[in-house]
């Protein structure tokens, strides 16, 4: 049934030229179907950028961990792949902390993070990042 719903809206979208935005904590799908990605955490944008730029090459520590937590189709590719395990508590987001929200478990964090909240900021190839050291 999923796969039924992706391709018919692969088949609107190409045989109509629409737009739409989907929402989804399914990667997988994602990178199947989007053509741009925005990765958010606690309701701020950490990046934002073309499909391929971002799963080539992610910019973001949360991205970063993202895209190692998703299923790997193939077992030996799977058991070759490192793992990012976030650290640290979640934070509330009805009280985030001070500066970047992520600064609680990001493995970059430094003294600015809990203070500054960073700027999405262009960092090449046509994606924007939020981070102060990307």
């Amino acid at each position: 049934m999923r796969a039924q719903v992706i391709n018919l809206l692969e088949d609107l979208k190409s045989q109509f030229g629409v737009s739409y935005l989907f929402i989804s904590h399914d990667l997988s799908v994602v990178e199947h179907i989007a053509d741009r990605v925005a990765v958010m955490y606690l309701g701020m944008l950490f990046e934002v950028g073309g499909r391929d730029q971002i799963w080539r090459e992610p910019r973001h520590p949360y991205t970063r961990a993202l895209l190692a937590a998703a299923p790997i189709a193939n077992p030996r590719l799977a058991r070759a792949r490192q793992r990012t395990v976030l650290q640290g508590e979640l934070p509330s987001p009805l009280n985030p902390p001070p500066g970047c929200p992520f600064n609680s478990r990001c493995p970059m964090a430094q003294d600015r993070c809990r203070v500054e909240k960073p700027a999405l900021r262009a960092v090449g190839n046509g994606v924007q990042a939020a981070c102060h050291f990307v």
